[in-house]
């Protein structure tokens, strides 16, 4: 398919149905769950080869790597506020993506999973272009890491409001923390709504949670893989 349409067609249903999810604030009416469905619908109905459609979208794939990087604008702005809590970030941090990576090698476990799946798996608490690279890196398949990718940032982003409401968090600083470490660009786009300072933590936590999620890969990830098979 022609690059133009495709990125047309699905940056404006993106677009339509945000702003059918603000007006419906309904779980399944988040535009990075409801979007791919009704494309999926839309390439079905139109007997529109898959692999066309992917051609055609590689201007936004790309766009990926370029928008992560983007990400440092507000960590540049806040940098004395980030190395007055660097310490607290860290730890924080370090023990989010040891969390990240055990909860996802016990669910495989639990459902055992065949060895490249779990490796695929593992890496689902980072921001896409990274975590295609970590699951390179370790022997996963990397569509299967993003698809995991995007459903833990989907249920970090709905999940995530409601969990900050209900411990009744105040900090703009933990709420950034963890809503960029649970659900990395997801969750840092939802950060937006708590303000600068939010926004700032998020994407440094998703940032950080990416690098100590890359050493894990070196040397954590594939112990617990040999532990396992």
């Amino acid at each position: 398919m022609n690059i133009i349409i495709v990125t047309l067609l699905t940056f404006g249903l993106y677009r339509l149905i945000k702003g059918l999810n603000k007006k419906i604030p309904f779980p399944l009416f988040h535009p990075l769950l409801l979007t791919p469905i009704v494309i999926i619908g839309i390439i079905f109905l139109l007997k529109i080869p898959a692999n066309d459609y992917i051609g055609g979208a590689t201007f936004l794939t790309h766009m990926l790597g370029p928008a992560t990087i983007a990400f440092a604008i507000p960590i540049y702005k806040n940098l004395t506020l980030l190395k007055k809590h660097i310490g607290m970030i860290m730890v924080s941090i370090t023990a989010g993506s040891l969390m990240a990576v055990f909860s996802s090698f016990g669910m495989s476990a639990l459902l055992h999973l065949d060895k490249s799946l779990l490796v695929s798996v593992l890496p689902r608490s980072i921001t896409t272009p990274i975590a295609i690279e970590v699951s390179k890196e370790i022997g996963g398949l990397p569509t299967l890491t993003t698809v995991f990718v995007i459903i833990t940032g989907i249920v970090g982003g709905m999940m995530g409001p409601t969990v900050i409401k209900r411990l009744a968090i105040k900090s703009p600083i933990a709420k950034g923390l963890a809503l960029g470490m649970s659900a990395h660009g997801v969750g840092t786009n939802k950060a937006m709504e708590y303000g600068e300072e939010a926004t700032t933590f998020s994407t440094l936590a998703m940032i950080l949670a990416a690098s100590i999620t890359m050493v894990w890969g070196k040397f954590l990830i594939p112990s617990l893989v040999g532990f396992m098979y």
